[in-house]
């Protein structure tokens, strides 16, 4: 029987025939959190002292034993059913990585079997996939995964790490709906998809797509989202004359290019009559008046209305936009001036000083209280990247054309 009494002896022996074990058990763990060593032995031990040892399995590197106290970090449980004792550490260390050894205790030399630990830090990853979205719009996130994992367990999780990422899946190859997520796992192509639907700001940060791997860590890659608010609504003053025509251009985001697009007039854009739209909308009647053409851009992501001989009616408030149901407030809101006399056709936004100053782009503020629904999109002046939606000059920021 194995016995710590006579430290010089037991180390011979362990010496002797640690290089003796039949099996290798490889366990990995994450740095901070806990990892269990699975013991298993054969029949007829269920009553022998159980223990685990680190590296030559000296008398001071036995760390715990069954029927021993408590040690720190270490805690050791026998299932003499299933003929497996479990030890456990917990708060792992960096340090802690090495050789250890699975020990039966009993009368001559002891039973051994070899542990290797790996412990790695609890994060990931080196490459990080960046994407972008708009608030409203779907976004699909690719996972890529060695052929071996076809059949593995597949799952994503928010965040950047992995100890927890499987307890905390948002969804998993096994149930591969919820809500606004889906899970599409390709196996002939070892790639699964991810998409989120009906994208909002609060979902940027990073996710993590992780696979199973019941032999060692689990295998993951991480993808960081941007979801951005396309932009705002913008004011502009047009005014032209009697006679004469006059184009105005409605920038809209790039996932709206298959939607309807429209121009309709009256004073809140919920309420307005529509003039002209890119094609027919259900539930939707259109004042037909030939002279409004509406000539859509997909390719730079803005449409054009031209509206010929202008008359002294056409002065008023118009709206042009994608449809609504996306609820984005990619509206142009065009105060239009129609006067008599001599050709006035001008922006009063001072776009000849755009190039020096971005008081041209003010927000509309509105003064109904289901535009009041809109605030969140006024103060967005700080949000990159977004379009000017000046009328005729397409003054997109420097850099998007």
């Amino acid at each position: 029987m194995w016995s710590r009494q006579n430290p010089l002896f037991i180390l011979c022996i362990v010496l002797r025939y640690s290089t003796d074990a039949a099996d290798l058990i490889h366990v990995a763990g994450y740095q901070g959190r806990e990892v269990e060593v699975f013991c298993p032995y054969e029949n007829g031990y269920e009553s022998y002292q159980k223990y685990l040892c680190k590296e030559s399995c000296g008398y001071d590197e036995v760390l715990v034993e069954t029927g021993g106290a408590k040690r720190d970090r270490y805690s050791i449980s026998d299932n003499k059913e299933k003929k497996i004792f479990t030890v456990t550490i917990s708060g792992l260390r960096l340090t802690d990585a090495g050789k250890y050894w699975c020990g039966v205790a009993r009368t001559g030399k002891d039973l051994y079997t070899e542990v290797k630990l790996k412990v790695v830090p609890d994060r990931c990853c080196d490459n990080v996939n960046t994407v972008q979205g708009y608030v409203e719009d779907s976004m699909s996130i690719s996972c890529p995964y060695h052929s071996k994992y076809q059949h593995n367990l597949k799952y994503f999780c928010r965040g950047s790490q992995p100890s927890t990422c499987l307890q905390q899946a948002i969804i998993t190859s096994d149930h591969n709906q919820n809500g606004r997520f889906n899970l599409h796992d390709d196996k002939v192509s070892s790639n699964f998809t991810v998409t989120i639907a009906s994208l909002t700001q609060e979902d940027s940060g990073s996710y993590l797509c992780g696979v199973r791997d019941i032999n060692s860590l689990d295998v993951f890659s991480v993808t960081k989202l941007e979801v951005k608010v396309w932009c705002c609504v913008k004011s502009n003053n047009v005014t032209s004359n009697e006679g004469h025509p006059v184009t105005m251009q409605c920038p809209y985001p790039p996932q709206h290019r298959n939607n309807v697009k429209f121009l309709c007039k009256g004073d809140h854009r919920y309420s307005c009559d529509h003039i002209v739209t890119s094609q027919a909308r259900a539930g939707k009647k259109t004042h037909t008046d030939s002279r409004f053409t509406l000539q859509d851009d997909v390719r730079s992501s803005f449409f054009l209305v031209t509206i010929t001989e202008l008359r002294a009616e056409d002065s008023g408030t118009y709206w042009c936009g994608s449809d609504r149901v996306w609820s984005v407030a990619d509206y142009t809101k065009i105060q239009l001036s129609v006067g008599a006399g001599v050709n006035m056709n001008r922006n009063t936004s001072n776009t000849d000083e755009l190039g020096s100053s971005k008081q041209q782009s003010t927000l509309h503020q509105y003064d109904d209280a289901e535009d009041q629904q809109e605030s969140d999109y006024q103060n967005l002046a700080a949000v990159e990247d977004i379009y000017c939606n000046q009328i005729v000059i397409n003054c997109n920021k420097a850099g998007r054309n």
